[in-house]
């Protein structure tokens, strides 16, 4: 395994994005558990990028403006959504064994279109991995798989750390209404800034 690959990997994982903010709302809004959910649903919405850089849908994506465009603003819209979907949720927050954990399969869902819809990701796959990948070799396909396995294992790791971080500090944050209700309006305009990011990335 290349360490170049593995540095490259963790500083992409590590900078905050859509899928790190994620996992720290959920773990300050529904603690440790939720987070890692979150977590593990952004990883897996990677799987389709890294089929996409095997089957050569990326390279679709980085020719067809069309294309890019169709998914960009999927992706600018759902970020819209998620950042009215948390200044919405305007709830006291109260201690997890006093209500019903949100379900798992809400939370993994929410994660796995945060970067499904997110053409950036698939660009990354297009034009990083073949870095590491020669296509003239027979393993190459098993080679893909190997280093999208390791960039999927760093994402669950990171953002969980992220997400578990937040929960360690959620009893602190939740017993001051005016301190989570700020932290809920910079998540929400974190996402809103993220769309306009997105909105204006360029091929």
């Amino acid at each position: 395994m290349s360490i170049a690959f593995l540095v490259t990997t963790l500083i992409v994982v590590a900078t905050p994005g859509t899928g790190a903010i994620y996992a720290l709302s959920a773990g300050l809004s529904h603690g440790r558990r939720a987070s890692v959910v979150a977590a593990l649903g952004c990883t897996l919405g990677i799987v389709p990028h890294m089929v996409a850089a095997i089957t050569g849908m990326a390279a679709l994506l980085h020719t067809s403006a069309t294309a890019f465009q169709f998914v960009k603003y999927l992706g600018v819209a759902y970020l819209l959504y998620m950042a009215w979907a948390m200044l919405k949720d305007t709830d006291p927050i109260v201690a997890e064994a006093e209500t019903a954990p949100r379900p798992a399969g809400r939370v993994i869902a929410s994660g796995i279109l945060l970067n499904l819809l997110n053409p950036k990701l698939t660009i990354f796959f297009f034009s990083f991995l073949p870095q590491f990948v020669d296509a003239a070799e027979p393993g190459h396909v098993l080679r893909t798989l190997q280093l999208g396995t390791v960039f999927m294992l760093v994402t669950l790791a990171v953002f969980a750390a992220y997400g578990v971080l937040a929960a360690s500090v959620r009893d602190h944050v939740t017993t001051r209404p005016r301190l989570m209700a700020w932290l809920r309006r910079s998540f929400a305009g974190s996402f809103v800034a993220l769309s306009a990011k997105l909105a204006l990335a360029a091929r």
